[in-house]
């Protein structure tokens, strides 16, 4: 992967696959028009994992690691996820706001060099509808993750039957690969 192309990048596009164990991720570009533009990474991640582990690579052949993600601990309801590079080195963290999500769920990321960024749901009917009716996962959503009063950046889940999330990165100094990780983690840990 190309990094200088990626930190370029200030549109994500996030394609959920359909599969029948696993959950699968297609990340790309945006293209100008707001189209996929080319692929970045592939994530997959086994469901019922007691420790959950999520690596990005470069494609579905899954032969060369971008990026990676994995729970600290196996059962928490807090739960840290510290993100790696390519060589298992740490780019960054995020976790849940376990008291904070109880209405609404929050999450915290942080990376070298930046402060802690909040990211909550901005919609809070949405939010307390998504806790009662479990049925309503397929509602969109928008989390907004703010850094000294400004949005670093966004991940809006998109009306459909298949999940599809629009990433939109304000920050120029953020690192695309901890914005990948926690994009992906939202699909792949919302529900836990």
């Amino acid at each position: 992967m190309d990094l200088q192309f990626l930190q370029a990048q200030r549109q994500l596009l996030i394609r959920q696959r359909l599969r029948l164990m696993v959950n699968q991720y297609q990340v790309h570009a945006a293209a100008p028009d707001g189209s996929e533009g080319p692929m970045l990474a592939f994530a997959q991640q086994k469901r019922m994992a007691f420790k959950e582990q999520v690596t990005l690579y470069t494609d579905d052949t899954k032969q060369v690691p971008v990026l990676g993600f994995k729970a600290r601990q196996v059962m928490d309801l807090g739960a840290t996820y510290d993100v790696t590079d390519a060589n298992g080195a740490p780019i960054g963290l995020f976790r849940k706001d376990f008291k904070a999500s109880l209405l609404r769920s929050t999450w915290i990321v942080e990376q070298p060099g930046v402060g802690p960024m909040t990211g909550q749901e901005r919609s809070f009917p949405i939010a307390l509808l998504r806790r009662f009716v479990n049925s309503l996962s397929w509602l969109p959503y928008h989390f907004d993750f703010v850094l000294d009063g400004q949005v670093a950046f966004s991940v809006e889940k998109k009306w459909g039957l298949r999940d599809r999330y629009v990433v939109n990165i304000n920050h120029p100094g953020l690192d695309r690969r901890v914005v990948m990780a926690m994009a992906v983690g939202l699909d792949a840990l919302q529900s836990r």
